[in-house]
C-alpha cells in the first residue's frame, strides 16, 4: 500500500504545492476507499535550526555597505527575504522560497481549483492568446474562444512580458467582476466581456474514443484532482458505445507530453491505475521521512490490455515516474523523445506570513533502481520532433489530426495480431535519432 507522509510531496518541474493545513486526499485507483487525509506540518516561525551559525560577518557587512551607500533607501524588511531567496535558489533549480502570492498559485495548481473567469492564456507572437476556455467557466459561457486574443483587463492593456501579471489581474474575490478586452480574428472591432468571476474547477485529464475500440487519455498536469478525473475518463471511454453500453477498450494511448508532474501521490495513483502489484517508486534522502517506497494495489483498469505512453522532453518528474514505473513492470511502451530527467522530490514547507520553502527532499529511483536525474527517460520507439511541433498551438490538437499518436495507434492495432509483430515492424511514422 501507499506509506502515508507526515507532508505532502512534490513532483514537479514548475513547482505544484500543497493545500494550506491539510492536505486533500485523492482517491487511491484500484482502492475501495480514500487515503486518509494527512496534516501538512508547518516550521514554527520562530524555530530555528540547533547548528545555526552565531554571526554571519560577510552578510552582515554587505547589508551595512547596502544600508549606508546604496543609492536609494532600502527597506529593512526586504533584507531577509532576499537573503533567504538567494541561498534557497542556490542549493538547486527546484527548490525556492515562495512569498505568499507565490503560494497561493501553486496551492491552486495542487487542488485544481481557483478563483477567476477560467481561461487558459499563453505568450504567443507577442500577444496573450486563449488556449481554451475552461468548461463551465465564466468565460466559457460568455462565448470566450480558443485562439482570441487578451487586449486588455479591466481597460489597461496587457502584454506577453506581463503575462503573470494578467493572469492574476483576472482572478480575485469570488462574485466580484473583470472587464475583458477580447480581439478576435475576423472581428473588426473588440469585443467586450463583463465576466464575474467564480471558482473555477480545472481537469487535468482529458480523454477521446479512438477507432476500432481504442481510446486516447491526455494528462497535462497530476494535481489532487487528477486520479478521480482518470477514472472518471476511461469510465466514459468504455461506455461511448450506442445506449452507453460497456465496452471495454482493446488498448491505450496515455499523452503525457509536455506534462511537467505536479503532486506526487496523484502521480503514483494514475501509475497503479493500471498495474496490479509492485513497487512504483523508491525514494532515498537524509531524513527518514524522505526515505520512502510506494507501491500498487490490486486491480488494472484495462484488464491488462496493450498501453502506449507519449513522452517528450517537457515530460518531467511524475510524468517520468509514472512513465518509468509502467515500462519497468513491462506493462507500457514509451514512444516519442527522451524526457526531461527530473528525479527529484521537493516538500512544500509553509511558514510564517502566508509563505512557504518548497525544498528538494529526496532523490527518486524507478521500480528497476534507475535514477533519471539530469538523464530521463529514452522512449522504446524514437519519433519526432515532427515537423511544427516546435510551433504554439492557440488550441489543443485533435488526437486523429496528431501523428504521434495515429503511430501509437497504428502500434496498438499492430499488437492485436501478436506481440512479435508489434516490436519488429515500427510505426508508419518518420522517425529521428
Amino acid at each position: 500500500m501507499i506509506v502515508a507522509r507526515s507532508q505532502l510531496l512534490l513532483a514537479t518541474v514548475v513547482g505544484v504545492a500543497v493545500g494550506f493545513g491539510l492536505a486533500r486526499a485523492p482517491q487511491w485507483l484500484g482502492a475501495p476507499e480514500a487515503a486518509p487525509a494527512r496534516a501538512v506540518t508547518a516550521v514554527p516561525a520562530s524555530a530555528a535550526p540547533a547548528s545555526a551559525p552565531a554571526g554571519h560577518p560577510l552578510l552582515d557587512e554587505v547589508v551595512g555597505r547596502i544600508q549606508r551607500e546604496y543609492v536609494e533607501p532600502v527597506p529593512a524588511g526586504a533584507f531577509d527575504a532576499a537573503a533567504v531567496k538567494g541561498i534557497v535558489a542556490n542549493l538547486d533549480p527546484h527548490s525556492a522560497f515562495l512569498d505568499a502570492t507565490e503560494y497561493d498559485e501553486m496551492r491552486a495548481a495542487t487542488t485544481g481549483s481557483y478563483t477567476g473567469v477560467g481561461i487558459e492564456v499563453s505568450a504567443n507572437d507577442g500577444r496573450v492568446v486563449v488556449v481554451t476556455p475552461i468548461e463551465d467557466s465564466p468565460a466559457a459561457r460568455a462565448g470566450v474562444r480558443p485562439g482570441d486574443a487578451v487586449l486588455a483587463v479591466n481597460d489597461r492593456p496587457v502584454t506577453a512580458d506581463q503575462l503573470d501579471e494578467t493572469i492574476g489581474r483576472m482572478r480575485g474575490v469570488p462574485g466580484t467582476r473583470v472587464r475583458l478586452t477580447i480581439g478576435r480574428e475576423g472581428e473588426p472591432e473588440p469585443i467586450v466581456f463583463d465576466l464575474q468571476r467564480s471558482e473555477v474547477h480545472v481537469h487535468s485529464v482529458r480523454a477521446e474514443p479512438l477507432p476500432g475500440d481504442f481510446g486516447y487519455v491526455r494528462i497535462t498536469q497530476f494535481s489532487d484532482s487528477t486520479p478521480g478525473d482518470l477514472v472518471a475518463a476511461l469510465t466514459r471511454l468504455s461506455h461511448h458505445a450506442p445506449k452507453s453500453a460497456f465496452h471495454p477498450l482493446r488498448g491505450l494511448v496515455l499523452d503525457l507530453r509536455g506534462n511537467p508532474g505536479g503532486v506526487l501521490e496523484s502521480a503514483v495513483s494514475v501509475a497503479d491505475a493500471f498495474l496490479d502489484a509492485g513497487v512504483i517508486v523508491r525514494a532515498d534522502g537524509r531524513t527518514p521521512e524522505a526515505r520512502f517506497e510506494m507501491s500498487a494495489t490490486p486491480g488494472d483498469a484495462l484488464d491488462g490490455q496493450p498501453l502506449v505512453v507519449l513522452v517528450d522532453g517537457g515530460s518531467a518528474s511524475g510524468s517520468e515516474i509514472v512513465a518509468g514505473a509502467l515500462r519497468d513492470h513491462g506493462r507500457a511502451t514509451l514512444m516519442g523523445e527522451r524526457t526531461f530527467g527530473k528525479g527529484s522530490v521537493q516538500t512544500v514547507i509553509p511558514l510564517r506570513d502566508g509563505q512557504a520553502l518548497k525544498l528538494t527532499t529526496s532523490k527518486y529511483f524507478t521500480p528497476a533502481g534507475t535514477s533519471i536525474h539530469e538523464r530521463g527517460l529514452e522512449p522504446d520507439i524514437v519519433i519526432g520532433p515532427l515537423e511544427g511541433d516546435d510551433k504554439p498551438r492557440s488550441s489543443p490538437v485533435a488526437p486523429m489530426q496528431d501523428a504521434a499518436v495515429l503511430t501509437a495507434l497504428q502500434y496498438l492495432k499492430d499488437r492485436g495480431l501478436g506481440t512479435h509483430y508489434a516490436a519488429v515492424k515500427p510505426p508508419s511514422a518518420v522517425q529521428k535519432r
